[in-house]
């Protein structure tokens, strides 16, 4: 027999090209149109924009901040588990200076865990936002959108 392969060779795995049934690989759950092909942080994020966007046709100065989602905020020290004490933060503001622009940030994962739907998540992050807003404008809540606090 003029086998090119020896037995250690021929058992070798190599890259699939097919599943066990020679259908070949799985393709996408969703195409991407649909909301179903969003992960979650997309979702959050175009909350965020949304909220934004209302708050912009008001405050026309908001199109020189920045607004960022990010998953958790970090621990105020470095010191373990700093946040048995206080409450964990919802959003956060970094003030403009030395022509940096202004900053607007929303932790994602905080928001989700206090939330249910998808209603209630967007309320939140309006509210958040808004809250956001007006420590870094030095407004009130009420004075950036006279519905905060409505439900």
């Amino acid at each position: 027999m003029d086998n090119p392969l020896t037995p250690r060779e021929a058992g070798r795995p190599g890259p699939r090209r097919r599943d066990r049934h020679g259908r070949g690989m799985r393709g996408p759950v969703a195409p991407p149109q649909v909301p179903l092909a969003a992960s979650r942080g997309e979702v959050f994020a175009d909350l965020v924009q949304d909220s934004v966007e209302r708050l912009e046709r008001r405050w026309p100065q908001l199109a020189d901040v920045d607004f960022l989602v990010l998953d958790v905020p970090r621990p105020a020290s470095d010191a373990g588990d700093a946040w048995h004490d206080e409450a964990v933060p919802l959003g956060g503001t970094v003030p403009s200076r030395d022509g940096r622009r202004g900053r607007v940030v929303v932790y994602r994962r905080p928001v989700e865990i206090r939330t249910k739907g998808r209603d209630e998540r967007a309320a939140l992050v309006h509210e958040v936002v808004v809250e956001q807003v007006a420590e870094l404008l030095g407004l009130t809540p009420e004075t950036v959108d006279p519905r905060y606090g409505e439900d």
